[in-house]
C-alpha cells in the first residue's frame, strides 16, 4: 500500500549544505548525525556525506555509534558525545567508538577499561556536559579531540558567544596538537575565529536556518507530505474535531489529510500552522489528532489523492517550526518511524 504520509530525503540537497557549510568554514565538517540524523536516517545520510568526503562523525548515545559503526565499517571516526557510562567503556573500545568525555568519573571508566582514542568536552559556561574549564585534565595519551558547545549561537549578536570562544581557545591550548572543534550549525555562520580546526553542524545540514528561519546558502532536504483522504463542506455554525476546536462562520471546505501527531506533527500547530496545498499555503484548522489534521481548502477544487506538505522546499521547514511555536530540530526530530524514509539522490 502506498503511504499515506511519506518524509522525503533530497540526499543531493544534503551534500550541497555539506559543501556550502564547508566553505562557510573554512575547515573540515564533522556531521552531527545524532538521533537518527535530526530523525533523517543516520545511516543513509553518513553514507552519502562519506562519499562527499566526511570522515567524522557525531552521535549522542553509544547505541547509534555501535549501528553506525556496523553499517560504515572501520573507516570513519565515530564520536559519541554522552561520554562512556557504566560498564559501557569496554564495549565502545571493541566497536572503536570514541568518546567525548566530560567528567572525572568518565575519564578514570575509560582508563579502567584499556583507553584509547576519545574526546574531550570544556564547559564554556552553558552548564550543561562538560569539565569547567579549571577541572579540565592534564593532556593525556589517546586525547585527539577537545570540543565545547556554543549556548546561543543562533543570535549572533550575543555577547556569550565570544566569551565562550575566548574561554575555549584559552582551554584548547593545554591539549597541543588535539583537534580543537567549537562551532555548531550556528557557529559555523559567526566567523572564522570559531572555526578552529573543524566544525560540527547539524541542523545546517539538513535544511536549518542558523538564526532558526531560512538561508538562501541553504537547501531544503526534508519533505514532510500527507494526502488528502477526505473533503467535505462545513456549514456554517458546525465545528471541525476535538473539542470544537474550530467553528465554521461562513461555509467552509475541510480537506482531512493523513498525518497527525502519530506521525509527528506537533499539536501546536492549530491553529497558527499551514500547509502548502494546491499552489498556497493554507491554514491547519480544529485540533491536531493522532490520524488526521484538517486544512481550510475553501475556494478551492482540491481534490481526496492531492498531497499536502507540511514542511519542505514550499514550505520552510523553519517558517513551520515558528508556526507551531518550537525550532526546527524538534519538528524534524519529532517525525516518528509510523512515517516511511523515501530517499531521493
Amino acid at each position: 500500500m502506498p503511504a499515506p504520509a511519506t518524509l522525503s530525503v533530497d540526499l543531493n540537497a544534503l551534500a550541497h549544505n555539506f559543501h556550502a557549510l564547508e566553505a562557510l568554514g573554512g575547515v573540515p565538517v564533522h556531521p552531527v548525525v545524532k538521533a537518527d540524523a535530526y530523525g533523517l536516517g543516520a545511516v543513509p545520510v553518513a553514507r552519502r556525506l562519506m562519499a562527499e568526503g566526511a570522515r567524522t562523525f557525531f552521535v549522542a548515545r553509544a547505541e547509534g555509534g555501535f549501528s553506525l559503526r556496523r553499517a560504515l565499517g572501520p573507516e570513519p571516526v565515530i564520536h559519541v558525545l554522552d561520554g562512556c557510562i557504566g560498564d559501557g567503556a569496554a564495549a565502545m573500545i571493541a566497536a572503536g567508538l570514541s568518546p567525548v568525555l566530560n567528567h572525572g568519573a568518565q575519564l578514570t571508566a575509560w582508563r579502567a577499561a584499556g583507553g584509547g582514542a576519545c574526546g574531550l568536552q570544556i564547559d564554556t559556561g552553558m552548564n550543561r556536559l562538560g569539565f569547567r574549564p579549571e577541572d579540565a585534565p592534564e593532556p593525556f595519551e589517546g586525547l585527539g579531540l577537545v570540543i565545547s558547545h556554543l549556548a546561543c549561537a543562533d543570535a549572533p549578536e550575543a555577547a556569550m558567544n565570544r566569551q565562550q570562544r575566548d574561554v575555549f581557545a584559552a582551554a584548547a591550548l593545554r591539549y597541543p596538537g588535539a583537534v580543537r572543534s567549537f562551532a555548531n550549525s550556528g557557529g559555523v555562520f559567526l566567523g572564522p575565529d570559531f572555526a578552529f580546526d573543524a566544525v560540527r553542524p547539524g541542523i545546517s545540514l539538513y535544511g536549518g536556518g542558523p538564526e532558526g528561519r531560512p538561508d538562501d546558502r541553504l537547501r531544503p532536504v526534508a519533505t514532510f507530505t500527507a494526502e488528502v483522504l477526505q473533503v467535505r463542506n462545513v456549514p456554517v455554525g458546525e465545528s471541525v474535531g476535538y473539542s470544537e476546536g474550530f467553528r465554521a462562520e461562513t461555509p467552509r471546505r475541510i480537506a482531512i489529510c493523513a498525518a497527525g501527531y502519530a506521525d509527528g506533527v506537533l499539536r501546536s500547530s492549530s491553529p497558527w500552522g499551514a500547509v502548502w496545498l494546491g499552489g498556497a499555503l493554507r491554514s491547519i484548522v480544529g485540533r491536531v489528532s493522532m490520524d488526521v489534521i484538517a486544512v481550510d481548502v475553501t475556494g478551492t477544487d482540491i481534490a481526496v489523492g492531492e498531497r499536502a506538505e507540511l514542511f519542505g522546499s514550499r514550505r520552510m521547514l523553519d517558517e513551520a517550526a515558528t508556526a507551531a511555536g518550537t525550532i526546527a530540530y524538534e519538528l524534524l526530530s519529532a517525525v516518528t518511524p509510523r512515517v516511511p524514509r523515501v530517499y531521493i539522490g
